[in-house]
């Protein structure tokens, strides 16, 4: 009977064990698992929204950057008229990026090659190119980008192309389209937005003029 009970004890001695090993073993997973699931709870992917962008937010989200580019990359300087004022010259927000104003008498340029001049509101220059004037970057169809796809805007930037057609004459001075031309195609696309969404205005842009043409032009204006 006393072997028998020693035997009874040994074994449940043993089975204290094997269950004291297995509780211990399960914390050990339980605490690799938990700690698994912190990781994973800071790591950024799992910050990260699944939800999809609507395109409507990302064509919003397009524009706004758009206008920041412009704004920061020198386009109203040429291509938004001015109005005078006792510090000088600022924009006129009634006319934004509609480029030189239709009938704007060309003041006196001499014919040379010594200075290149600008007009008041810097919509025009003149220089050993002739006369430039700056475009309606408007979303008019008649006189602006209305009807431009955005393979003429990003021809008319990366390759310097009058309205965005390959045969068309070059842009001319002082249009930097080589310093623009070095813009990511995302910069491009999300200008064109923001150009493509602004209010249309109605402004026929004169031509060039010729550098032979100066003289005669100034004088009938």
């Amino acid at each position: 009977m006393k072997m028998f009970n020693n035997f009874r004890l040994n074994n449940v001695s043993a089975i204290k064990r094997r269950i004291k090993a297995l509780h211990s073993g399960i914390l050990q997973i339980a605490s690799i698992v938990a700690l698994a699931a912190v990781m994973y709870a800071c790591s950024p992917s799992a910050n990260v929204s699944e939800k999809p962008v609507s395109p409507d937010v990302m064509k919003r989200e397009a524009i706004l950057r758009g206008e920041y580019l412009v704004n920061t990359s020198a386009c109203h300087d040429c291509h938004t008229p001015k109005v005078m004022t006792p510090q000088g010259p600022e924009l006129d927000t009634t006319r934004l990026l509609s480029g030189h104003p239709a009938g704007e008498p060309v003041a006196n340029v001499p014919n040379q090659n010594d200075w290149i001049l600008f007009s008041q509101g810097f919509t025009a220059a003149a220089g050993s190119w002739g006369i430039s004037f700056s475009a309606n970057l408007t979303p008019d169809n008649a006189t602006g980008t209305g009807r431009w796809t955005y393979e003429q805007f990003e021809t008319a930037i990366r390759k310097g192309k009058s309205k965005g057609l390959e045969r068309a004459r070059d842009l001319l001075p002082p249009m930097p389209w080589q310093m623009y031309q070095q813009m990511t195609d995302q910069d491009l696309k999300d200008i064109f937005a923001y150009l493509q969404s602004i209010k249309p205005i109605e402004n026929a842009v004169p031509a060039p003029i010729a550098p032979q043409d100066i003289v005669a032009v100034s004088v009938k204006n």
